[in-house]
Formats: structure tokens, C-alpha cells, sequence
């Protein structure tokens, strides 16, 4: 489906020309792949209220929240100076990658960030239009921007908050809980169910319970995911080795093992974070986290978090396909290896 609107999307930009349609390829590749959890939320917060009586329609909807997700990670890589998503050579550097084989002249990296920015913005635009045309009564669709809206604000300006971090070279566990919650939590797991649950008519009741139940289960998925971009095998992650430790990422797991490390570990692990790092380097930092003990403390916050989302699904007035399929879609978010 997705393919199939960005290709429709893409037909109407032809009379631009090739540069243009070079744009429009990167698209393709930005929505191929991926997990499509905030799509199966969206779903399923629909029909946690009541069964869809338009299917491609609500299809649509729930699509819109992965073009919201392939222009975040799009931006999300620039910044961040990523090199590989999903195994591929991330959006600036596949283009850097262009103008070097074309031999143009100025800057291959200025013309990698414009566009990579350009195409983060080009999908964010297409995801408003996806959700806005995606065919349900308009006043369910109207309700469902609201959401919509919020979660474009909250992932915006939860990342600035992880850009914050890592520029200061320092974040304790609650300045790193506050950006996981923003730049992720969120608007992986709680704003989908929302989203889906208002195109179905759900009134503030529903939407609550579903906080109850989204809000730590997206928080115990970015953990999962923060363990994965340290610990991961890149051979099914799909990205380097420590990706996260080079990075500088200033994640809760790292916030843990500054805190719990003796000054001279700490002070090496909080130096190494956003250097390059050879294979060796990174399994020394890995040992250092491991011997912290914070990597078992993330797994116990998962537990919990999960738990405690467990516990809110199965008191929720929802339908009892939705709750077996939701519990399903938790164990997936939280006990993934990629």
C-alpha cells in the first residue's frame, strides 16, 4: 500500500524530471522494510473500539503513521551522522553517494543533508496527506489530526531534546527517560493506538485506558531498542556494531552505567561516546556497561514496564480480539532482536 501512494505521489512529480524522480526513488527505499508496528497499533486501537467498516480505508490511515516514521528516521540519521539503515546506506550518504558519481562540483555532503532534509520533509507532508485523504468520515479523520498533530510535535521536539543531550556531553536517567518517552514512546506505540481509536469514534475514556496501556509498553520498546543499538548483532540489526555508542547517544542504559561505573570506567566510557570506535573498542565499552550492571537494569525496567502495560490491556474496555492481538503485538515490541 504504501508503495503503491508513493509511486502515486511520485507519477505526479514525472514533469519535473530525473532529479525530482531521484528524490521520489529515495522515498521507495525510505518506506521498504521495516517492522510496522505503528501502523499495526493504529490498527488495532480501531478496532479495540469496534470492527472497521471501511478496511482499505482504515489501511491508509494506519499507513500514514510509517511515512511519519520514515521521515523522522530520515532526519534522525542526518543528524546523528548514520551511515546504514536496514543494512542500505542511509538517505545523505546514499546521495552524497550520487553527486560523487555524477561529478558534480560544490559539496557531496551539503547536497547529502539538503537531501536528506528535503525528503524528510516530503514524506512528513505525504503522511498528513495520506491520513487526510485516506477516505473515513471526515469528522472521525478530523479528530484523529488532533492526534496526529500532537504526536508530529512531540517527536520534533523530543529529538531536539536528544540532540540537547548529546551536544551537553551529559544526561542523568531522568533527562534520558523524558527523551525516550518524546522522541519514541510516544509516537511508536501510545499515539498510533490513539489515532486508530478516534477514527472509530472512541470518546476520552477509551483513549485513557489506552495510555494506560501504550505509554509503558512504548516506553519498554525504545529500551529494547536502546539495548539493541549496544548489544545488537549487526548481522540482524542491520547496522554496525555499538552503532549507539558511537553515535554519543545518551541513552538511559548509558545514563545507568555513568552512575554505577567507578570514576575511571565512567570517565572512559563517558569520553568514547560519539568517537569512532574500532570492533575491539566497542566490546571493552560493552563489558564496561555489562559490568555496571546496567544492562540487567533495563531488562527489569522492560519486565516491569511490559507488566505493567499487560496488567492495563487486560482491565481495558476494549474487544477481546483486539486485547489477544495487542498482547501479541507487545511481546513482538519488547522481546525483538531487531
Amino acid at each position: 500500500m504504501l508503495q503503491d501512494f508513493v509511486a502515486e505521489r511520485g507519477a505526479t512529480l514525472e514533469p519535473l524530471g530525473p532529479d525530482a524522480q531521484s528524490l521520489v526513488e529515495h522515498a521507495r527505499t525510505s518506506v521498504s522494510g521495516g517492522k510496522r508496528f505503528r501502523a499495526a497499533f493504529c490498527w488495532w486501537g480501531h478496532q479495540a473500539v469496534r470492527e472497521p467498516e471501511d478496511e482499505s480505508a482504515l489501511l491508509r490511515a494506519s499507513a500514514s503513521l510509517e511515512l511519519l516514521h520514515a521521515s523522522a528516521l530520515v532526519h534522525d540519521d542526518y543528524m546523528d551522522a548514520s551511515d546504514v539503515r536496514r543494512g542500505r546506506p542511509s538517505t545523505h550518504r546514499a546521495f552524497e553517494q550520487l553527486h560523487r558519481e555524477r561529478g558534480w562540483g560544490s559539496s557531496p555532503e551539503q547536497y547529502g543533508a539538503a537531501g536528506a532534509i528535503l525528503l524528510g520533509d516530503l514524506l512528513l507532508t505525504w503522511a498528513d496527506e495520506l491520513l487526510r485523504t485516506c477516505g473515513l468520515p471526515p469528522d472521525l479523520v478530523l479528530e484523529a489530526l488532533g492526534y496526529f498533530d500532537l504526536t508530529r510535535s512531540e517527536v520534533v521536539t523530543g529529538q531536539f531534546l536528544d540532540v540537547s543531550a548529546q551536544a551537553r556531553g551529559a544526561a542523568d536517567v531522568t533527562t534520558a527517560m523524558t527523551v525516550l518517552r518524546y522522541k519514541s514512546a510516544k509516537y511508536s506505540i501510545e499515539r498510533p493506538l490513539h489515532i486508530g481509536a478516534a477514527l472509530a469514534g472512541a470518546g476520552p475514556g477509551v483513549i485513557e485506558q489506552l495510555t494506560r496501556f501504550g505509554l509503558p509498553l512504548g516506553e519498554a520498546f525504545q529500551l529494547r531498542d536502546d539495548l539493541l543499538g549496544v548489544f545488537g548483532d549487526p548481522e540482524v540489526t542491520g547496522k554496525p556494531a555499538g552503532d549507539d555508542l558511537v553515535e554519543g547517544k545518551r541513552t538511559v542504559l548509558v545514563a545507568l552505567a555513568l552512575d554505577s561505573l567507578p570514576a575511571t570506567d565512567a570517565k572512559q566510557l563517558d569520553t568514547s561516546l560519539g568517537t569512532p570506535l574500532s570492533v575491539a573498542q566497542v566490546e571493552h565499552l560493552r563489558g564496561l556497561i555489562d559490568a555496571s550492571g546496567a544492562h540487567d537494569q533495563v531488562e527489569a525496567v522492560i519486565d516491569e514496564l511490559t507488566e505493567r502495560s499487560l496488567a492495563a490491556l487486560a482491565a481495558a474496555d476494549v474487544t477481546e480480539r483486539a486485547r489477544g492481538v495487542l498482547a501479541g503485538l507487545a511481546a513482538e515490541a519488547t522481546q525483538r532482536a531487531v
